[in-house]
């Protein structure tokens, strides 16, 4: 397993979650899911506060794992957030553009976590 690029995902994964936590905007533009004066509305705001949480936590949890099996079961964790992720949000979100995009972004980042979970220690 590549440590490195497991906690790198993490640490990245984690200031993420905290920032849309903070500022939803930051995955509802991309998403489709403004407004069409572009702002959030509070009810999409709340929707996606509780998933960037979860990421956050998912993110520290492998950037600050105490040991091998605790790294591997995080991003575990990560990579079927992530699967699960473009599973519904495919599905249900606005428009072929957004759905494509969240696609991409899930399954990279859970290609990633994964990468690093098959890959030797550097």
């Amino acid at each position: 397993m590549d440590r490195t690029l497991l906690r790198t995902v993490g640490a990245a994964t984690a200031a993420y979650g905290i920032a849309v936590a903070a500022r939803p905007a930051l995955l509802a533009r991309p998403s489709g899911l403004t407004a069409p004066d572009g702002t959030v509305p509070a009810d999409v705001a709340t929707c996606l506060r509780p998933l960037a949480l979860r990421d956050a936590a998912c993110g520290l949890a492998m950037a600050c794992a105490p040991d091998d099996r605790s790294l591997r079961t995080a991003t575990l964790l990560r990579i079927a957030s992530d699967l699960g992720d473009a599973a519904l949000l495919t599905g249900t979100l606005p428009g072929r553009r957004h759905r494509a995009m969240a696609l991409t972004v899930s399954v990279g980042w859970g290609l990633l976590s994964v990468i690093g979970l098959a890959r030797a220690d550097r």
